[in-house]
């Protein structure tokens, strides 16, 4: 079982003190993930329009031809739901990451600067918001340094992290490492700590993503029925994450979308859990690339890498 390419094992039940800036009990990131104008679409030169995380199931168009419904359910997000998360995060002085694609950002420059202005940083998503694991290496390689080039020059941030579009290809992570300049990546959702793994050789860390916290369940079918639940759950989350970081503090990510939780019900929701993450207190609103700087400054894989 030895060259099983697996670890089930991870920290096991002697966590490491994560040792959060101001003795914080949990490291918390909000994550906006900026896509649109960068999917499947007939525009682009595919053979049809996205039909994923939106408010219907799409399909119902033949190849060949625009979803213009589907359009302009993802059109809301850049044009609408993206200056009301704008608005709640600035207004409160609390930071956030950008999961952008390089090319959703060359399509709205207003809101990239604004992001940029803001003061959030920014991971690379991809060029396009496309499966990963269905690009050959070479087309891979070239889409990370799209992607790193394009957001340089439109923001003046390279790119340190990296975050596919749901799972990563087999040679993702590698590609990372030979390309050099990144601190990590998030393509995994296996732990809510951070942890080092080897690649060829090399450490690197992964700042593992989540899935439940995150508003892809208002996206069709739901499981995320109103704003309300969406509030319960990721308020319940935190709560047990403070909890436990009374002893060993924990991490965590909220995952959000321009075109969900941008839409007014939505939005109400994430504004109520803003409030109560800042009442509670012994928290650390940040972002990812200070996540990243913290644990190689204070957690270096001098001990060993865990993960796989």
């Amino acid at each position: 079982m030895s060259d099983y390419p697996r670890n089930l094992i991870g920290y096991g039940a002697e966590l490491p003190h994560a040792a959060w800036p101001d003795g914080a009990r949990v490291a918390l990131n909000f994550v906006l993930n900026v896509e649109e104008g960068s999917e499947t679409n007939i525009l682009h030169g595919d053979a049809k329009n996205e039909g994923g995380l939106s408010e219907v199931v799409g399909g119902r168009h033949p190849p060949g031809q625009r979803d213009l419904g589907m359009e302009s359910l993802y059109d809301y997000g850049p044009r609408a739901g993206f200056w009301r998360i704008h608005r709640l995060f600035t207004e409160r002085n609390l930071p956030l990451t950008v999961y952008a694609c390089a090319m959703a950002l060359e399509r709205n420059p207003v809101a990239t600067e604004a992001m940029a202005k803001a003061g959030w940083d920014f991971a690379g998503h991809g060029w396009r918001w496309i499966n990963h694991y269905e690009l050959t290496e070479e087309q891979e390689r070239e889409h990370i340094a799209r992607a790193i080039e394009i957001t340089q020059r439109l923001t003046g941030q390279r790119l340190k992290g990296w975050y596919c579009r749901y799972a990563p290809s087999p040679n993702t992570r590698r590609l990372l490492v030979e390309t050099g300049g990144f601190l990590y990546d998030s393509d995994s959702y296996s732990d809510d700590l951070p942890y080092w793994v080897k690649v060829d050789g090399v450490d690197h860390l992964v700042i593992p993503y989540a899935l439940d916290t995150n508003d892809v369940k208002f996206g069709a079918p739901a499981s995320y029925g109103s704003g309300e639940d969406f509030f319960r759950y990721i308020t319940d989350a935190f709560d047990q994450l403070w909890d436990e970081g009374a002893q060993r503090p924990r991490m965590l990510s909220i995952g959000l979308h321009q075109r969900l939780v941008g839409r007014p019900g939505r939005a109400r929701a994430l504004a109520k859990f803003l409030d109560h993450v800042q009442a509670k207190g012994s928290t650390w609103i940040t972002r990812r690339l200070e996540i990243a700087e913290h644990w190689h400054r204070v957690h270096p894989p001098a001990g060993g890498s865990v993960g796989s």
